[in-house]
């Protein structure tokens, strides 16, 4: 252990005990069953499988009653945790700017037909067609750590509700985040923008415009079957008629419309070879009163951005690589700024995965979406806690695993010494008094009350009301041979 890693134990457990005590408090109703749940999480072995389980675990001094009641009647006060999690000291990149990430991940609920505001989900993997599966979708925030990292630090999970659009919902989410992150001191003026990256299924254009009051810029995947426009060239005198509102077509899979790239890099990488970025500045798409500017009145903004083309030589595993299209929101960027941007790291799949396969996110069979809710507040609180724990950690590495340096700690092993952390730590949750189980259902008596079946929501396209034909009065003579 170095001496830096040392001097710093000390302070990383104050936050520690810090937060925990802050993450306690805005535990309104149950507070004591779902704090020791969250550490019953953490310092359980193996992967978390049932909630059930969970009960077993020491850390859990309470019985598996008590754990149900507490995700099913407790409460969480949600915006007090979010500003817990706004204050909590955050990754940067390596010029101080903070990098956000967004996506939308999927609780799978296929047979939960007593569960409502299920909507149907798109997967991956499953068949050829990728058939979607009933579920609850969950848009999570992060903050992302700079280089080849698995960590990450999540600000804000949303689950979103039947019929809402996801770019809308996903850029008042981010307002919002913003708007704490200001207040927390995470921002201050003159600092750089924060950056917030997407993938290529969120409207990027709209995440651009809505929040273009507010110090961010948006980076995001497009779609290789994209058509953008340039801007209008200067109007000729004595021209007539009305003034064209977009210019020429910019195509992506034709590259004779692309035109000379206003900037181009090129940068030799030690696992894709040699990365070529070219940008092209000021353009836009054309925009429709569909999807997330249904509800938009007049005539519609022009957004104006950079696109970014990356090519490489060759991918790790051997396959065909493939272009990709990025769309920054600002304009006029350097060769810096270009290298800069592609080379932004989308690494929120691991916080994903570290969710569902190791702390268990999917795992319970939970009916309603608001006791989902409290269990996903829980999973964040619970993986803040690690990457706080993260200096004060051991490697309990496995007799076949490598060594690893204690700053290069992975949140699977972080959580194998956490129960060895845990005793140093603030503790606010109260000792179980004695009780007894209640009566129950009396034998022979059947359940009066079944529970309601919901449908699983499908989104409906408005079609226009269709035309009634007007009756001709001449009608074609009826065929009689």
């Amino acid at each position: 252990m170095s001496l830096l890693h040392h001097v710093a134990q000390p302070e990383a457990l104050a936050q520690l005990s810090c937060f925990r005590s802050e993450f306690y408090s805005c535990l309104t109703a149950r507070s004591d069953a779902l704090f020791e749940l969250a550490d019953a999480v953490l310092c359980g072995d193996g992967p978390v499988r049932s909630l059930a389980e969970l009960s077993l675990v020491g850390e859990h001094r309470r019985g598996h009653g008590g754990l149900y009641a507490g995700v099913t009647r407790g409460r969480i006060d949600a915006g007090r945790l979010r500003r817990a999690l706004a204050e909590v000291p955050l990754p940067r990149a390596a010029d101080g700017r903070l990098v956000l990430a967004v996506d939308v991940t999927c609780w799978l609920r296929p047979d939960a037909h007593t569960s409502p505001q299920r909507i149907l989900c798109h997967t991956y993997g499953r068949g050829k067609d990728h058939i979607p599966v009933p579920g609850w979708p969950c848009s999570i925030i992060c903050a992302l750590e700079p280089g080849r990292s698995s960590w990450t630090a999540p600000l804000d999970a949303l689950r979103l509700t039947p019929g809402a659009d996801t770019a809308t919902v996903t850029a008042r989410q981010l307002r919002d985040l913003l708007q704490r992150l200001i207040a927390a001191g995470e921002w201050q003026k003159g600092d750089p923008d924060i950056l917030f990256v997407a993938d290529a299924g969120y409207d990027a254009p709209c995440l651009g415009f809505l929040p273009r009051d507010l110090p961010v810029q948006v980076l995001a995947r497009m779609r290789s079957d994209r058509v953008l426009r340039r801007a209008v060239p200067p109007r000729l005198p004595h021209t007539q008629g009305r003034p064209p509102r977009h210019g020429g077509e910019f195509v992506f899979g034709q590259p004779d419309t692309w035109g000379t790239p206003h900037t181009e890099t090129v940068t030799d990488t030690r696992l894709y070879g040699a990365v070529r970025a070219r940008s092209w500045d000021r353009l836009h798409p054309k925009l429709t009163h569909r999807s997330s500017w249904a509800a938009a009145d007049g005539t519609l903004p022009i957004v104006e951005g950079t696109v970014i083309r990356l090519d490489i030589d060759h991918l790790p595993s051997g396959a065909t690589p493939k272009p990709v299209w990025l769309w920054w929101s600002g304009t006029d960027a350097t060769p810096a700024d270009a290298d800069r941007l592609w080379q932004t790291c989308f690494d929120i799949e691991h916080t994903f995965r570290l969710f569902k396969q190791t702390l268990g996110w999917t795992s319970p069979k939970i009916r309603t979406p608001e006791a989902a809710d409290r269990w996903t507040w829980l999973i964040l609180a619970a993986y803040t806690q690690l990457r706080l724990a993260r200096p004060l950690a051991a490697d309990l590495r496995r007799p076949w695993e490598r060594p690893t340096p204690p700053d290069r700690l992975t949140p699977a092993r972080v959580r194998r010494g956490f129960r060895h952390i845990r005793p140093k730590a603030s503790c606010p949750a109260q000792a179980p008094k004695p009780s007894r189980p209640g009566p129950g259902r009396p034998p022979g008596r059947t359940n009066t009350r079944p529970t309601p079946r919901h449908d699983v929501h499908t989104p409906r396209k408005t079609q226009p009301a269709k035309q009634r034909t007007k009756k001709s009065t001449t009608p074609r003579p009826r065929r009689t041979g």
